[in-house]
């Protein structure tokens, strides 16, 4: 999917481009024998690029938690037949939804943490401050918590500290006090309206001043740093020997916690210092590919200038 945190690059087409598409099937590697999960299927470009790779018997399952990117992917992808198959859900019970499918182990898995362009562009989702529609934010429809039950109903306390956690603005204390004073808030227009009344005018900023607020609120919604923290440890057993998973994050909060993951997973023993012998029995899981992040080329962002932000992080399963 292409990197949508904030709508600052409004230039960018309003289709798809699959962010580090090329990089992605470097370190997948995908064969006519191999069986590939794409965690964040969004718009299928990702899975599209894997089924080619894998041609003429490679298979790919998808899973994407907005029933409304699932049904334009079953539509995109039909051709492929029963290459390719798909289910709506949370990343987190990929295990789950894997079994459900028949699959117990993959070759390959990727998650492209970001959203499509026509996520933020189609109505009725309410994740861009640059047209007026009902606050939402929601991928799945059907999940009972919405941006406009958070901003007018948490206490300005709680208000604040999400704001400075997940979107990391400094004015958040004051935005918050703001943001009570002028509930009911009810639509995305309105809420970019009083979040720059509170944190001031764009004046040469590069950031929207709603930007931070708005990926804040998305955060909280679809709990995706949680939902991403469960996904990561969901992939260990579905991975078999050898396996690779390759994860694309767009800003700092999701990055730390898959470095973290990555870096966790790969020591073995835990044991004191003081303790002679190995206790904990623990074994490393994953082996680190990229000491680098991998990131766009300046041609991909010359391209598509909302994959600027990404970067990949890659493991192999031991």
């Amino acid at each position: 999917m292409p990197t949508v945190g904030s709508d600052d690059d409004m230039e960018a087409p309003a289709f798809h481009y699959p962010v580090l598409v090329t990089e992605a099937l470097q370190q997948l590697d995908p064969g006519p024998n191999g069986v590939y999960l794409d965690a964040t299927l969004g718009e299928g470009g990702h899975s599209a690029a894997i089924l080619e790779a894998s041609s003429p018997t490679g298979r790919v399952f998808g899973i994407d938690l907005d029933p409304r990117s699932l049904a334009y992917v079953k539509s995109r992808l039909s051709g492929y037949g029963e290459r390719f198959a798909c289910a709506q859900g949370n990343y987190a019970d990929m295990v789950a939804l894997a079994q459900a499918q028949g699959i117990t182990q993959v070759d390959g898995l990727l998650m492209d943490l970001g959203f499509s362009t026509r996520q933020v562009l189609q109505p009725g989702y309410g994740f861009s401050f640059r047209s007026d529609e009902p606050l939402d934010m929601r991928f799945d429809p059907a999940s009972p918590l919405s941006a406009e039950h958070i901003v007018n109903t948490f206490s300005e306390k709680d208000l604040a500290q999400l704001i400075f956690q997940y979107g990391q603005e400094p004015r958040s204390r004051a935005l918050a006090r703001h943001l009570v004073r002028s509930r009911p808030i009810s639509s995305t227009g309105r809420l970019a309206e009083v979040v720059t009344a509170a944190v001031g005018p764009q004046r040469g900023r590069r950031l929207h001043p709603a930007t931070r607020t708005f990926q804040a609120l998305r955060i909280a919604v679809n709990d995706e740093l949680g939902n991403l923290e469960s996904g990561l440890n969901a992939a260990l057993p579905l991975l078999s020997h050898g396996a690779t998973m390759a994860v694309i994050s767009y800003h700092s909060l999701e990055d730390r916690i898959v470095k973290n993951f990555m870096a966790r997973e790969k020591v073995g023993c835990i044991c004191p210092p003081s303790i002679p012998e190995c206790r904990c029995g623990r074994r490393p899981t994953l082996t680190q590919v990229n000491r680098r992040i991998i990131r766009p080329s300046q041609q991909e962002v010359a391209l598509n200038p909302r994959s600027r932000s990404a970067r990949m992080r890659v493991a192999r399963r031991l």
